[in-house]
């Protein structure tokens, strides 16, 4: 800043710069002082030098939350921060904890996986009835064994006005999908294409963010205009965009995750998808988003610096007083480190062999769901099973005989899914992989209703940010599940990575001054 000087000004600490960030409009100067450059706040410029004065370095506009990430992605779905709490499966991202993220600006993502279709459209009609406005996103989780539920829920979806989802899971787009996204699809008055129903993809590899970043398949769109669920002119826009609006590259997180490095994997989707809007000349610009790993407010910047248009978080907030959780699952969580989570199969995708991240401390899961993994490769069903490890099972994990498992499971797959059962018994491993998924599920469920006679088969699903996040707030009241709030375990984060901003614009400037700060100055 040749030529610039400033008098009369006060050198930035902690608190003002928290408190610089609320304001409307703020300055922040890097001035030289005795040698030393350091940050400055307030003043007269002077455009000469002067006795009272101090040369002027640079200057620059104080980052505020509101600012990071895509302004884009914010108008889209009304809401004041780049960030949204993404889906935890049977509500333990609940109405309750979207509701009170909705009315302080943020945005989050109903837990919809394992949930009854009746009871999803319960979560719906509550939801926009105390959240009005929004905002607020609707998990899809993708239903590879029961495409039937899938295409059942997006119909409530549609039927509902639902006008954002969050698509998780999803290995290749499903006909449910194409359904929805199209169904949306108008042009205004200026002849311009209008997508009223907006799809965020969660994906962790190349080849399924492709998918979503190209326009829907020929052959699904041409399906549907048989059946007459879209128009003419909704088969004919589809080919001008994406089937998604945003993709959250999701790293190594809680759940389903490939455990793949943020630090590598999302500049390679940004780059990828570049490349392919370059080339398809779509009419929309996807947006890129980062998730999985993000727990802190370092972490959440980095994910900013390096080009993602938001963030989502997860386990963190499995935490808080709002997760549809238990009080057992939440004190926990609270201790975690991050040496405390591992692989285990998972309970959907258990055929394949797909695993989530699970806790390992304090619970037998991961070791019983992957003996259940190892049984169902070596043996042909459960006959084949040798008596003494079928004892051990019945005794250990299941609690019971296996026969009154098959029964237990039966009849419930008689209810949703009579194929599941049909194909079970024409295939005896299959039918095995049915016994054994029963446990998977059901241990979840023990870790949400706080089962204290299954204590040590509870599935807590969860990624190494908790344990970022507990060494993070450590020494402070949130350190006790007691007092995270959904909304200020937010505010934490993207306020948090606001001041770091503030900071790293002043060690640019030249600035080699102490980063580091307390949770006190954020909120």
């Amino acid at each position: 800043m040749a030529g610039l000087y400033l008098k009369n000004h006060s050198y930035l600490y902690p608190k003002q710069l928290s408190e610089m960030i609320k304001k409307r409009d703020a300055t922040l100067f890097c001035v030289e002082s005795g040698g030393y450059k350091k940050l400055a706040f307030g003043g007269e410029i002077l455009t000469k030098a002067s006795a009272e004065g101090e040369k002027v370095i640079a200057m620059f506009p104080v980052v505020k939350p509101e600012q990071l990430g895509a302004k884009r992605f914010r108008q889209m779905y009304n809401t004041q921060y780049a960030y949204y709490a993404g889906a935890m499966a049977n509500g333990i991202s609940s109405v309750e904890m979207l509701v009170k993220l909705g009315k302080k600006g943020f945005m989050g993502s109903l837990g919809t996986g394992g949930m009854e279709i009746e009871q999803i459209a319960q979560c719906i009609d509550e939801l926009q009835s105390r959240l009005k406005q929004g905002p607020y996103l609707i998990n899809l989780l993708n239903s590879i064994h029961n495409p039937e539920k899938e295409n059942k829920i997006v119909q409530i979806f549609l039927n509902k006005g639902v006008k954002a989802i969050e698509a998780s899971a999803f290995i290749n787009i499903s006909e449910a999908l194409v359904y929805y996204r199209l169904s949306g699809l108008k042009v205004d008055g200026n002849g311009e294409i209008i997508s009223t129903n907006h799809i965020i993809a969660k994906i962790s590899r190349e080849e399924v963010a492709v998918k979503f970043m190209n326009c829907a398949p020929t052959d699904m769109v041409e399906k549907l205009l048989a059946k007459g669920k879209i128009t003419k002119e909704q088969a004919e826009l589809s080919k001008f965009i994406s089937m998604a609006d945003d993709i959250t590259v999701e790293s190594d997180s809680g759940g389903h995750t490939d455990n793949r490095p943020l630090i590598s994997l999302l500049p390679a989707i940004i780059s990828l998808n570049n490349q392919i809007q370059d080339k398809n000349q779509l009419r929309n610009k996807v947006r890129i988003g980062a998730g999985g790993g993000i727990g802190t407010a370092a972490a959440a910047l980095a994910a900013f610096q390096m080009g993602a248009a938001y963030i989502v978080t997860g386990s963190v907030n499995q935490s808080c007083i709002e997760a549809g959780t238990s009080d057992r699952v939440k004190e926990t969580l609270r201790k975690v480190r991050m040496q405390d989570v591992v692989m285990a199969p998972c309970a959907d995708m258990f055929e394949m062999g797909v695993k989530v991240q699970v806790i390992k401390k304090g619970t037998m899961f991961p070791q019983n769901a992957q003996k259940l993994y190892q049984y169902y490769q070596q043996y042909a069903g459960l006959e084949d099973i040798p008596q003494k490890y079928k004892s051990v099972l019945e005794e250990r994990i299941f609690c019971c005989s296996l026969d009154d498992i098959w029964k237990l499971t039966k009849a419930y797959f008689l209810k949703v899914d009579p194929l599941q059962i049909k194909r079970a018994d024409a295939n005896a491993k299959f039918k095995m992989s049915l016994v054994f998924r029963w446990y998977l599920g059901q241990s979840a469920k023990w870790a949400i209703t706080g089962e204290a006679d299954r204590e040590f088969d509870m599935q807590i699903w969860c990624g190494q940010s908790m344990g970022a996040f507990n060494s993070w707030v450590e020494g402070t009241k949130y350190e006790e599940s007691t007092h995270r709030k959904a909304v200020d375990v937010a505010k934490l984060i993207i306020c948090g990575a606001a001041y770091l901003a503030n900071i790293q614009n002043g060690i640019l400037a030249g600035v080699h001054e102490e980063s580091r700060f307390s949770l006190e100055h954020i909120i």
